[in-house]
């Protein structure tokens, strides 16, 4: 008599039941997933949440042949988002912490004194730090490339410098910023992927992300110096500047909601009431610095803060935020897992998984896996985050069954699949660069080091073992642990 109820992983029913599929029927949904997105989200740009619920369906129907009933999928759809659930709740704390340190100034003040560290004799450098520190404080690359991107483009244009490598040091410091950023949707979502803790995940990151940082910055020097040693017009910075001197009052006390956001991180508190406790703080500090009132800090909380400084450049920069500013990201996560729960709970992932390891045995040539599967993945949907998820999904039991760390597959979606996106010319952000900047991807790209000379730094890492952490214990990688 049957003692399991449903299928799971490598353990099915008899031949009355739920069968085991073989290699060539699981990886269907992966290539009608392929199709849905490289077709409907790079040509059509049908939002990729409907696609993955149209990949979804595909991979229920298959279910259904396999004789599994809808129960047994809904189960494994439940059960996928619920190991989510920690980190997307943190997620949405993020859209709450963003917008309450918008309101309260602290953002604004951190852009502003990183714009004064602009020198005109090393502007690859200076783009490329500024953007870094910009996209840092404001947990966003594109908001940073179209708001300090466009003005360091125009600079570049009066001073005659080559705007590729121009771009690409934009794109580059935007990009490092991004993803170092607690704030950014980027290394949450890896970390929710993953199934890392968000600071882990990030303090990890540190050993590839900042040696490619670095990297960059000593190569921008070097090139820099040929278009170094002349005065350039600083107007669209002093507009930036000025405004921001002119709608904040600040004060060295809003620098408090960071270094409550630090503490937690470094004393390894639980994540969500320190982001919490962060953003009551810089609510009241909005009210006393700004001269707010509660009220419009909590609609800002909600909806994102809405900045109306007369400035549009401005504008762009510092209107985010807020709970409903998350909801994107949180409907991709919710669609994308429940594809996933049912591969896993039919046991697709399982099989695939299985030839996957026949190449995966050891841990460089895992590390490999991970990145080739990344890119490809990149390549194909052109999306930060599908190229995240879908590694993270197929590879996650890999990690542990050699007793990694979740953060070593988090570092490495995210530096392989979230951060290469931008060098795609039919990705969204490829897209976005171009158009917002006005230079061809193929024009930026070979000048966007520290993007790729990060996946080769992990690369190195797999081979050797360096940084490669190993799981102490079962629990470790619990988001918001």
């Amino acid at each position: 008599m049957d003692k399991n109820s449903s299928a799971t992983g490598s353990e099915y029913k008899s031949s009355s039941g739920p069968r085991k599929p073989s290699f060539g029927l699981a990886i269907v949904p992966l290539i009608a997933m392929a199709l849905l997105l490289g077709v409907g989200y790079g040509v059509y740009r049908i939002k990729a949440q409907v696609l993955l619920i149209a990949a979804a369906f595909i991979t229920a129907c298959l279910g259904t042949l396999l004789k599994f009933s809808w129960k047994d999928m809904e189960a494994g759809i439940v059960e996928s988002i619920r190991k989510a659930l920690p980190a997307i709740l943190i997620m949405l704390s993020v859209g709450v912490l963003v917008a309450s340190w918008i309101a309260s100034g602290t953002i604004p003040m951190i852009i502003y004194y990183g714009l004064k560290l602009i020198s005109p004799k090393y502007f690859l450098v200076t783009a490329c730090f500024v953007c870094s520190i910009t996209s840092l404080a404001c947990g966003t690359s594109w908001g940073t490339i179209g708001t300090l991107g466009v003005a360091f483009i125009g600079i570049a244009m009066g001073l005659g410098i080559p705007l590729g490598p121009a771009a690409g040091a934009i794109v580059a410091g935007a990009y490092f910023g991004d993803k170092m950023s607690p704030l950014s949707d980027i290394p949450n979502l890896a970390s929710v992927t993953a199934g890392s803790n968000l600071f882990d995940h990030i303090k990890h990151m540190l050993w590839s992300g900042v040696p490619a940082w670095l990297a960059g910055l000593i190569i921008y020097f070097f090139m820099g110096l040929k278009y170094g040693g002349q005065e350039f017009d600083q107007e669209n910075i002093q507009l930036i500047t000025s405004t921001l001197e002119r709608n904040f009052n600040f004060n060295l006390l809003l620098l408090l909601p960071i270094l409550i956001v630090f503490y937690y991180a470094f004393t390894k508190k639980p994540t969500i009431p320190g982001m919490i406790i962060s953003s009551v703080v810089a609510a009241f500090l909005a009210v006393i610095f700004q001269k707010t009132s509660l009220v419009t800090v909590a609609q800002a909380m909600n909806s994102g803060y809405s900045a109306h400084t007369g400035v549009e450049m401005v504008d762009r920069l510092i209107s985010r935020g807020g709970l409903m500013g998350m909801m994107e990201t949180q409907l991709v996560a919710f669609t994308a897992f429940s594809f996933g729960g049912i591969m896993q709970k039919i046991g697709m992932l399982a099989v695939i998984l299985d030839k996957i390891m026949k190449f995966a045995d050891k841990v460089w040539s895992l590390v490999l896996t991970t990145i080739g599967t990344a890119i490809l993945s990149a390549l194909i949907t052109g999306s930060s985050y599908l190229s995240m998820i879908i590694p993270a999904e197929l590879l996650a039991d890999a990690y542990k069954k050699k007793g990694l760390a979740a953060k070593n597959l988090s570092r490495i979606i995210e530096e392989s699949g979230g951060i290469i996106v931008p060098l795609i010319p039919w990705s969204m952000a490829g897209v976005y660069i171009t158009g917002t900047l006005g230079i061809p991807t193929f024009s930026y790209l070979p000048f966007a080091f520290s993007n790729y000379l990060a996946v080769i730094i992990l690369a190195i890492f797999g081979f050797t073992g360096f940084t490669m952490a190993k799981k102490i214990r079962d629990d470790e990688t619990q988001p918001g642990s």
